[in-house]
């Protein structure tokens, strides 16, 4: 693997933070709903394995323990996948379309003022994700909302 594990996690820690949750983006991206799904299943999946063995063991007995342990396992696995997607996902270069765009608004956000790290040659979604944020974070709603 050209990247760890961990280093995956640790991208799509970041790139969940770094992304911007906005009505907008929605329909264009899928990282919205996967963040939301992600950061709900951090919350939520822990307590559900645990209840979830317990309740298997205490009706089953421990004949079903490795099946209860198993449906635990995948209950705890399902934010780990959801950080490994949105991990990968930041090192992906953007489509050339996409590539088009993010140019467009690097430009007009430097028009406006903006202060932004140089445009790259290929640019990842990471990099996308910072541009969008800056966008959101200092741009009028009126300037931004001609974008989407």
């Amino acid at each position: 693997m050209a990247q760890t594990l961990s280093m995956m996690f640790k991208d799509g820690q970041e790139y969940m933070q770094i992304w911007p949750e906005q009505k907008e983006l929605y329909s264009l991206f899928p990282e919205c709903r996967v963040i939301a799904a992600t950061k709900l299943s951090i919350k939520v999946m822990p307590p559900m394995a645990v209840a979830v063995v317990a309740l298997q063991y205490n009706y089953f007995g421990a004949e079903q323990l490795p099946q209860a342990l198993a449906s635990g396992a995948f209950l705890l696995s399902l934010p780990m996948q959801g950080l490994l997607w949105l991990g990968h996902r930041a090192k992906q270069v953007l489509p050339p379309s996409t590539i088009h765009w993010y140019r467009d608004i690097h430009q007009k956000m430097q028009v406006q003022g903006c202060r932004l790290q140089s445009v790259k040659a290929k640019p990842t979604y990471k990099e996308l994700a910072r541009l969008l944020k800056t966008a959101f974070d200092e741009l009028d709603k009126v300037f931004t909302r001609q974008w989407f």
